[in-house]
């Protein structure tokens, strides 16, 4: 595990380091914001200082996902989850090359989904296969990692969405997970307005996203 940590960040790090220094944003980063577009099949790294804004250090394909539109809510649905996470663990002896766990079931998710088999094991991982999980190329997962690896900041927030949410897509969301999708809205919105993590409130009673001023 030692060894492919070492490998990925002799490999990866000088241009990570050139990267940085391009966008401005100190190296390794204060803080570190991953977010996921499902539609779009993008991972996102953002990073900055510890208080302020974030800036839009690079975007990974994704080369691999199962499910459909829509949040998991049980044990082997194949749903990818959608909602606010942080990168609960890092594995770096994955069988997919390297990984970064996400933290599902989340407050919300353990209201909604099924209550004796929600599910979990999801990741952010390498080698381009995936069941339940986020796939991206190794040399991406490198970038990923190391960055997450070094950052500064703890937790680290990992947010999911369907699809990116702004004015035209938000409106015209329908379906049976129109209601659900509707909530992260403002998480999406607000990020893009301020380039400041949102943190929503979870109603532990219905586990719905509700956001305060």
């Amino acid at each position: 595990a030692a060894d492919r940590v070492a490998a990925a960040r002799k490999n990866v790090e000088p241009a990570l380091l050139a990267l940085f220094k391009e966008k401005g944003v100190a190296w390794p980063p204060p803080r570190l914001y991953l977010r996921i577009f499902k539609a779009e099949k993008e991972v996102e790294a953002w990073a900055g200082p510890e208080k302020g804004e974030l800036t839009l250090i690079k975007r990974y394909p994704i080369c691999a996902a199962s499910g459909e539109p829509g949040p998991k809510r049980q044990e082997g649905d194949l749903q990818v989850p959608e909602g606010f996470y942080e990168v609960k663990s890092f594995n770096p002896t994955s069988n997919f090359h390297l990984s970064l766990e996400v933290s599902y079931p989340n407050a919300s998710d353990r209201v909604l989904s099924d209550p004796k088999r929600p599910g979990g094991a999801i990741y952010v991982h390498g080698n381009c296969a995936s069941i339940g999980c986020v796939a991206i190329e190794d040399g991406p997962i490198e970038e990923v990692y190391v960055m997450a690896m070094l950052a500064k900041g703890r937790p680290i927030p990992l947010h999911i969405f369907p699809r990116r949410l702004d004015a035209t897509t938000a409106a015209a969301l329908e379906g049976p997970h129109a209601e659900f999708w509707k909530q992260l809205v403002p998480g999406y919105q607000r990020f893009e307005a301020t380039h400041r993590v949102p943190r929503p409130v979870i109603d532990r009673r219905t586990g719905a996203y509700t956001w305060s001023d």
